[in-house]
């Protein structure tokens, strides 16, 4: 994927979210679109241990950033993050599930119940 794709993806999704925070009053995604307008080094990069360590079991996880592949997953958890390395999203699957914040946005407009690890 190029650049400059993933650049327009991204300004969609911040702009989505945005729209989103306003409509259903949610200051949850009006943050994660201002984590995601930071320049790329400053956004965050997760790996999967601290999101074990952090999170409960059954819960849904958010990180507006990367999910980097270093650890294991124990708990059954529903991870959401705007990228994943390979060996993150893989090791995910198997304990639970590994989706975009698009997908997540769409399940769970009002972000109830949503922990920003990172």
């Amino acid at each position: 994927m190029k650049k400059v794709e993933k650049n327009n993806q991204l300004q969609a999704l911040i702009l989505e979210l945005n729209t989103l925070s306003s409509k259903q009053n949610v200051p949850l995604w009006k943050s994660v679109a201002r984590d995601l307008a930071k320049p790329t080094r400053r956004r965050r990069t997760v790996n999967i241990y601290k999101i074990d360590k952090h999170a409960r079991e059954n819960e849904t996880v958010l990180v507006p950033g990367k999910v980097l592949g270093v650890g294991e997953m124990k708990k059954k958890l529903v991870v959401a993050a705007f990228n994943f390395s390979d060996e993150a999203y893989d090791k995910i699957k198997k304990a639970g599930e590994a989706i975009s914040i698009q997908e997540l946005m769409k399940k769970n407009p009002k972000g109830n119940n949503v922990r920003i690890v990172g």
